[in-house]
């Protein structure tokens, strides 16, 4: 396809996943407009509400100011003065982020990789200031620059993953953008470019391995506590509108929870305001926000809650015996030199590059998921993301250690093994042929 086609089908596919994503937080609300206040009260507050949540689950910050009544009714201290809501509901950001991914696959197949996602990242900077322009007013009002910036921000990741994936299925020469960074990538000692990508495969593959199990355990938690939830969805008496409106927003609000659960089985765990914690060594909870969800929170210390420190361990231990090369390669030493993965030190390189890599990927991922959803101590909420990277950081990187040496001892083992398993009758051709004697009788076939 030409460049030009390419652009069009990127940016009208950007404006599609934005009008879906804006389409999810605006029809419950209009649901709400017209059951719940039976259309009594002007649509464009809706609207703007609409446009405010999508903005919000890109990470674009929200200022609020309540009306003296309504402020009076939280009790909270500084609830009459305005305040940021700064959490993103991940959700959302996840829709881009799935559509973004197409979007560079497609632009990559068709050797553009560069053009579709310009276009794309446009589209979606444009509709961010846009809707922050549209929707704000004095009592909410959105940052003008990270609409902006964070929306298009998060639909160039996503380009990227999706541009890296094809590239690396396909030719890569196919692709512009893909080819110059190969070329580049040749450029640099193979030895260190295959140990960046032992690395981050390790590093990346156990930050998200550990996201998976955190997945896992925050479904048996809202299964289990299924009761208790419903329970609460009953006591707020918000109805059948309003409790759909509630429901789309706590599943825009699951990646969040994932991110948190693996916070909390890394063991710093996570806040739901300033002074609170919820860790495996205990909980500890003031005034919570009304979210039904938040009632599969465990509510006491669980037994052997140090034990969970063992799944991030053979997370990093299994990445790194599955990921390490066991054997030589002439890629790493085409000069004859001595192989690097020979060397003492390589799998404590290893080990202290992939849990530095999983500790940015989750540090930076509990940094996103947490944020303010209030005024006074609501200001907290979500993970501490240095004491998540950097707990991420050591334990991950104990198990890749400890892997990386197993995958060494490993291949030595094979080496010896095929060595005395090799036939007889091979070392025959490294021995030297007895001297010729001109006196033998013996004749061939004799």
């Amino acid at each position: 396809m030409r460049r030009t086609t390419i652009a069009l089908l990127a940016g009208l596919e950007a404006s599609v996943a934005a009008l879906i994503g804006l389409g999810i937080a605006l029809v419950p609300l209009m649901l709400l407009w017209a059951v719940h206040f039976g259309l009594a009260i002007d649509a464009t507050l809706f609207l703007r509400a609409a446009a405010d949540v999508w903005l919000l689950g890109h990470g674009v910050d929200l200022v609020l100011q309540l009306d003296p009544m309504t402020a009076e009714q939280t009790g909270l201290p500084g609830a009459g003065d305005p305040f940021p809501i700064t959490i993103a509901l991940l959700g959302f950001a996840l829709i881009s982020v799935a559509f973004a991914r197409r979007i560079g696959r497609r632009s990559a197949a068709e050797g553009h990789s560069f053009t579709g996602g310009i276009a794309a990242v446009a589209v979606y900077a444009v509709v961010g200031f846009v809707l922050a322009s549209a929707a704000g007013v004095d009592g909410a009002r959105s940052s003008l620059w990270q609409a902006a910036l964070l929306p298009a921000f998060v639909m160039g990741v996503g380009v990227v993953i999706g541009a890296v994936i094809e590239t690396l299925r396909d030719d890569p020469m196919t692709d512009a953008a893909g080819g110059f960074v190969r070329r580049r990538v040749a450029e640099l000692p193979p030895a260190l470019v295959d140990t960046a990508r032992i690395v981050v495969r390790i590093g990346a593959g156990a930050a998200f391995g550990l996201l998976a199990v955190a997945g896992v355990l925050v479904a048996g938690l809202i299964t289990v506590d299924y009761a208790t939830i419903a329970g609460l969805y009953q006591s707020l008496g918000s109805g059948i509108d309003g409790g759909i409106a509630l429901t789309v927003a706590e599943l825009s609000l699951i990646p969040n929870l994932v991110i948190w659960g693996a916070a909390w089985l890394l063991g710093p765990g996570f806040a739901l305001g300033a002074g609170s914690s919820v860790a495996p060594t205990g909980t500890l909870l003031g005034p919570v926000p009304g979210i039904p969800l938040l009632g599969a929170l465990p509510s006491e210390a669980q037994p052997f809650g140090a034990l969970w420190l063992i799944v991030p361990v053979l997370l990093g231990f299994l990445g790194a015996w599955l990921v390490v090369p066991a054997r030589s390669s002439a890629a790493w030493n085409p000069r004859g030199r001595d192989d690097v993965r020979a060397a003492w030190w390589f799998p404590v390189v290893i080990g202290i590059g992939s849990g530095a890599a999983a500790g940015l990927v989750l540090g930076l991922l509990a940094w996103w998921s947490g944020g303010a959803v209030g005024p006074g101590r609501l200001a907290e909420v979500g993970p501490d993301p240095l004491a998540v990277g950097g707990v991420a950081a050591l334990v991950f990187g104990i198990g890749a250690l400890a892997g990386a040496y197993s995958a060494r001892a490993r291949g030595r083992s094979e080496g010896d093994h095929e060595a005395s398993a090799r036939p007889s009758f091979d070392r025959r051709f490294d021995e030297q042929p007895p001297p010729f004697d001109p006196n033998t009788t013996e004749v061939l076939g004799r």
